[in-house]
């Protein structure tokens, strides 16, 4: 396996220990270019058309946040039907969740937070 399939299958195994949060309907992980890194999506969903809303997202949220506080980006909650929330995963990528409506937003957060850490650590040893 390759240095990126290595990278892609810890991010991977990342993203399925996601799943045992109760509601939770899929996740990825994207460049802030845009690019899938890797995705644990229902066959509904286009991982890469999902990867690029993702990285606009992040960069719309990123100049609020520069805009309002000066500070950098930690997450951002979209609630409509359900979740989609998309945490920073380092300077370079976001983990995005997306989940039913009645999850339980606190747990959503206390399991996903550390998945963002551990992907952004990921990715920074493979810059090295």
């Amino acid at each position: 396996m390759t240095g990126a399939g290595v990278l892609e299958a810890e991010v991977q195994a990342e993203l399925l220990g996601l799943r045992k949060v109760p509601g939770l309907t899929g996740s990825l992980v994207a460049s802030v270019d845009g690019l899938l890194i890797a995705h644990d999506l229902p066959p509904s969903l286009e991982p890469s058309s999902l990867a690029a809303v993702t990285a606009s997202q992040l960069g719309l949220a990123n100049r609020v946040v520069e805009t309002a506080h000066g500070g950098g980006f930690h997450e951002v909650v979209v609630r409509g039907a359900g979740y989609v929330v998309t945490y920073a995963a380092g300077p370079a990528a976001s983990l995005t969740v997306l989940a039913e409506g009645d999850v339980n937003v606190g747990r959503l957060h206390l399991e996903a937070r550390p998945v963002a850490r551990a992907v952004a650590a990921l990715l920074a040893a493979t810059r090295r």
